[in-house]
């Protein structure tokens, strides 16, 4: 993946002229990694009916279908892009799998639901949500280029060296350092947003 975040403006260039090669290369180039990213993400008592990458393919889809809203100029818009649209997808799957009765594959032997597909408690999927948001919201608070830097490192765990082409820092150490720094001012402002 070294070159594909460098060459990501020109490839949404081509692909916005109709180039199919170019949509084809984007997709080879950011799927992998979006499947990377969404896996555990999605939990138990929503597998079965959808599987991740399935999730990752629409996401792909409904990007690649929105290719001119994507400002290409900004490194990295376009994974920050993939990314909220992913997340979305997870979302809703999350929220429609709560209203689903559950399936039979999801019973154990005595006709009771199996641990692994019991929702989890409010008070899980309170606290869950909580940490998120607040992650979010501190994250929403970096400068653009701490943001794109601690999104690739924490959530899509890429090395240095990548995240210096995406963010056009002159070194992989330069990068770490951004990436540092960025967790700093994300802790501190993940510690800000926290109600007592």
């Amino acid at each position: 993946m070294t070159q594909a975040l460098g060459s990501t403006a020109d490839l949404l260039t081509a692909a916005r002229s109709g180039d199919e090669q170019a949509v084809r290369r984007l997709v080879e180039l950011y799927r992998p990694l979006l499947e990377r990213w969404a896996r555990g993400r999605l939990p138990g008592n929503a597998r079965g009916l959808v599987e991740t990458s399935d999730l990752v393919q629409v996401a792909m889809v409904r990007a690649l279908n929105r290719i001119d809203q994507i400002d290409a100029r900004r490194p990295g818009a376009f994974l920050a892009y993939l990314r909220r649209t992913l997340l979305n997808q997870l979302r809703n799957e999350i929220r429609n799998a709560s209203r689903r009765p559950a399936s039979a594959a999801s019973m154990d032997e005595e006709g009771r639901e199996s641990e692994a597909s019991l929702p989890a408690s409010p008070l899980v999927v309170e606290l869950g949500s909580e940490l998120i948001e607040r992650y979010d919201a501190a994250l929403s608070g970096l400068p653009e280029t701490q943001q794109i830097a601690v999104i690739l490192r924490v959530e899509f765990g890429c090395g240095h060296g990548e995240i210096a082409e995406a963010i056009g820092s002159p070194s992989a150490n330069a990068a770490r350092m951004v990436v540092s720094r960025a967790l700093v001012r994300l802790a501190k402002k993940m510690d800000e947003n926290t109600t007592d």
